[in-house]
């Protein structure tokens, strides 16, 4: 299939989901957002009150709502018709959100949402959805001010990518035999889409466009982009304490996203 065929595919199967990960996710979003990626993302977002934001690839509108709270004007923007029903219904009456159905890989479609017109731009956990990234990089550069900046999170490549197998071994440590967990990766820098679950329990799997960061960030750099921060949040020992079983959270020392901040280069 080409990237047309590609995308079209995958808004037939989130919205067959869409229910699903709304339930998933409620108001505030599951674990994974409410530990790693809310909180990485308004870290280097450093939001003003009044601020418009476009967030990109919104799902059920988690993070659009609480930057709304924050006193944001946010532009919330999926390509699957039923996820922006749902976030719609998730929303007060009364909101500064604004929700669209518009596909984040249609850059005339993006770039009729207003030129300069962002403080910020957010894109959490959807680049690696998607057959292509860099429409979404150069319609950004044009849609944020001189002065913004696009925080996107994303699956960490070296890491959360579609190839991992976690692991627990026993060891004996001291005369304590113990549990430890990891995974093991067979390949980074080639690999090719494959379809997986993002979810147990969820009713379909969809594609994973798996990009090493080189890839990742070429794209963004080519639009005039440069790399302002970046974080990789993972859950803490305390989390593994309370852990049971093959879970990111026994895995404290591997980060499962990667969030990273892309400002303009001045010109």
């Amino acid at each position: 299939m080409d990237e047309k065929q590609l995308n079209d595919e995958g808004r037939a199967i989130w919205d067959n989901k869409a229910r699903f990960w709304d339930a998933l996710h409620g108001d505030g979003g599951n674990i994974f957002h409410q530990r790693l990626i809310e909180p990485s993302v308004l870290q280097l977002l450093d939001l003003s009150a009044g601020e418009r934001v476009l967030d990109i690839g919104c799902g059920n509108g988690a993070l659009a709502r609480r930057m709304a709270q924050l006193g944001a004007q946010v532009e919330a923007i999926d390509f699957s018709p039923k996820m922006i029903e749902l976030a719609r219904q998730r929303s007060p009456a009364r909101t500064t959100i604004n929700y669209q159905v518009v596909d984040a890989t249609d850059e005339t479609a993006l770039q009729s949402l207003g030129a300069r017109s962002y403080a910020a731009i957010t894109c959490t956990m959807a680049l690696m959805d998607m057959p292509s990234i860099s429409p979404l990089f150069r319609a950004a550069s044009q849609l944020l001010k001189k002065t913004g900046c696009l925080v996107f999170a994303t699956a960490h490549p070296a890491f959360n990518s579609n190839n991992p197998v976690f692991l627990r071994e026993k060891e004996d440590r001291a005369g304590q035999v113990q549990d430890r967990y990891g995974i093991k990766l067979f390949a980074y820098l080639d690999m090719p889409p494959v379809k997986g679950a993002g979810a147990p329990g969820e009713p379909m799997p969809h594609t994973y466009y798996h990009r090493p960061l080189s890839a990742l960030l070429d794209d963004a750099f080519a639009a005039g982009f440069v790399l302002d921060a970046l974080l990789e949040p993972a859950f803490t020992q305390a989390d593994a304490a309370q852990a049971d079983g093959l879970t990111w959270a026994n895995l404290w020392q591997i980060p499962p996203v990667l969030t990273g901040r892309l400002v303009l280069l001045p010109k």
